[in-house]
């Protein structure tokens, strides 16, 4: 699993519980991905530094507290939950899509990793109603309909070191979304070409709104 040096080489203080836990997880991809498309097959390769590592960048950004509160709208294949769901076990993610084969298959692997802090559910975003300290989103939809969807959820009480809000994984030119923001919200646009060499994340983007 060579793939995985990517993960060793930015993440190098993961206790090993957490290590031979996320190389579980890919066998668990390589296994599901012969029965349904969670990641692009001609990803597989790729598993670590196109889709784990990139998931892994939020916690580059946000430490998760203990007893926090984190939604991935659109989690597809588990993404980026089930890796953060890893590395922070004190953290409570809802990780929910409309697509009922790809949260079958969400659920059985965090049952089969025993991550008790995971629970996968059938679900349209807008039809969300759980309080959340934050949203997480990789590729789903435009910044001003995720924040439409997530900004009712956001609990009035925070207790990171920044405020609640909304955080995704995009890429390419995101000028023109941003500015489809509420004119009130905060929002912050980091490059992770700042935190990773290699080529894939030149114009790949870590976009944090903050609830307005």
């Amino acid at each position: 699993m060579a793939d995985f040096d990517c993960i060793a080489k930015y993440f190098p203080d993961l206790p090993l519980e957490h290590i031979e836990s996320l190389k579980a997880l890919g066998t668990l991809y390589e296994s599901w991905n012969q029965r349904i498309n969670l990641v692009s097959r001609k990803d597989m390769d790729k598993l670590y530094l196109h889709h784990i590592l990139h998931s892994l960048s939020i916690a580059r950004f946000v430490k998760f507290k203990p007893g926090a509160r984190i939604l991935d709208i659109g989690t597809g294949g588990g993404l980026p939950g089930l890796p953060l769901a890893i590395i922070f076990p004190e953290t409570s993610f809802s990780l929910i899509d409309s697509i009922g084969k790809k949260i079958n298959a969400v659920s059985d692997m965090a049952k089969t990793l025993q991550l008790s802090n995971v629970e996968a559910v059938q679900i349209r975003a807008e039809n969300w109603t759980g309080k959340i300290d934050f949203a997480l989103s990789r590729a789903v939809a435009p910044l001003d309909k995720l924040m439409h969807w997530a900004n009712p959820l956001f609990m009035k009480k925070e207790i990171h070191a920044i405020p609640n809000g909304l955080i995704c994984l995009k890429g390419g030119d995101l000028d023109a979304e941003i500015k489809t923001l509420n004119r009130r919200t905060y929002v912050e646009k980091i490059p992770l070409r700042e935190w990773y060499d290699e080529p894939f994340y030149a114009e790949k983007y870590l976009v944090y709104a903050q609830a307005y």
